[in-house]
């Protein structure tokens, strides 16, 4: 397994539409090796999740992961989940403001609005068939990938550019309150 580059705002790949893949397409060995290069990269950079767009590859493939991560304390532990050709499904219309940062956009974050409750239907790494719901915090999570799959950065989806901040200042002003609404949605749903 190798460690992918990842692209960087202002890189076009990043507002591509990601391709969709075909049952054939994903059981060849060049793309499960992509997918290990993949998930790897994630966890070198300590992600809660990435999208194939950001290693420079727009196909419909994303990882997501939560398992104690450093950078995200706050989050409650989600098994790893390859999703190829994802959608979303809004199942409950109540929104959360969420704190996001983003690999491709190093040492910034900013208040997003998210859905906390989504559906979520793909296929896994091998094509079979997914289809399960996910709330709270791990919810915004699915919608942050599922974003980079369509071409977006959480920054095109902040209301009020106010929010945007970098690491140090998060921590230092934002993260004790932001910290605190977090806890009450894993609360309140459990992821």
């Amino acid at each position: 397994m190798g460690i992918l580059k990842i692209a960087t705002i202002g890189e076009p790949v990043l507002r591509e539409i990601a391709h969709p893949l075909s049952q054939e397409d994903l059981q060849t060995p060049v793309i499960q090796s992509f997918i290990d290069d993949l998930i790897a990269t994630m966890r070198d950079a300590a992600g809660a999740g990435i999208a194939a767009n950001q290693v420079f590859r727009p196909l419909q493939i994303c990882a997501i992961c939560v398992e104690n991560n450093p950078r995200y304390p706050y989050k409650p532990n989600f098994p790893l989940t390859v999703l190829v050709n994802p959608e979303l499904e809004v199942t409950d219309p109540e929104t959360f403001r969420n704190f996001e940062g983003c690999l491709s956009v190093p040492n910034l974050r900013g208040e997003v609005e998210r859905y906390t409750g989504v559906h979520v239907r793909a296929w896994d790494r091998f094509g079979a068939a997914l289809s399960f719901e996910v709330r709270g915090l791990t919810a915004g999570t699915f919608q942050h990938e599922l974003d980079h799959l369509g071409g977006k950065l959480f920054v095109d989806r902040v209301a009020d550019p106010r929010t945007l901040c970098t690491w140090q200042a998060f921590e230092r002003y934002h993260q004790a309150s932001f910290v605190e609404r977090a806890k009450a949605l894993v609360q309140k749903y459990g992821q």
